[in-house]
């Protein structure tokens, strides 16, 4: 069973999407992101990972390609970011102006939220919670889990044994590494790694 699992959220990405909610969208990194994912690559190297797993969007195969380049990176689809829907690569404020009861609902991660024409909270808490769980089975003493910053609060939820309602209490911006001891499926933090000094994410 893995002991430490590492979860790197992707670098920046393209400037005209800062701001806006991207889940499903594939979006590349910008070059400030390009420039962040190659600076990951020493940081993660000091945890040395011996497994390694993607979501399969571009901007954290790019992160990824940067970050452990000579790590074998599987691309484990549960790892994407949840599916905003209609609410796709807008600005919060704009999807709040469409409709501020849902708005409100996802301020507070009701349980029967879904996004119109995208995914429900549930299923995502759930599909995270499954991925998660498959991770710290894995026969690695450190595994690495390039994802994106809504995978990575909920699997801290998951795995701090922390309620969904929780999940906003983690600041966790692009290029940012969490490292997590795991014990008998459990996990403690033992760290939380932001982007190197000028390169913050100013989106």
């Amino acid at each position: 069973m893995v002991r430490r699992l590492l979860l790197l959220r992707h670098a920046r990405i393209a400037a005209e999407f800062l701001g806006k909610l991207v889940g499903s969208s594939d979006v590349p990194l910008d070059g400030l992101g390009a420039s962040q994912a190659r600076s990951l690559a020493a940081r993660v190297a000091r945890w040395k990972p011996e497994a390694g797993f993607c979501s399969p969007t571009r901007r954290c195969r790019q992160t990824a390609a940067a970050a452990v380049p000579g790590l074998i990176v599987q691309v484990e689809n549960d790892l994407r970011e949840i599916d905003f829907g209609q609410w796709e690569c807008r600005t919060f404020a704009e999807a709040a102006a469409d409709d501020p009861t849902l708005a409100d609902r996802w301020a507070t991660l009701a349980p029967d939220l879904a996004f119109p024409g995208g995914e429900d909270l549930d299923g995502f808490l759930r599909r995270v919670r499954a991925v998660a769980d498959r991770l710290i089975q894995a026969n690695s003493r450190t595994v690495l889990a390039v994802t994106h910053g809504g995978v990575i609060r909920a699997m801290m939820c998951h795995l701090l044994g922390l309620a969904p309602r929780h999940f906003m209490a983690f600041d966790v911006p692009y290029a940012a590494l969490v490292v997590l001891d795991v014990f008998d499926g459990k996990g403690v933090l033992r760290a939380l790694e932001p982007p190197e000094p000028g390169e913050e994410d100013d989106g």
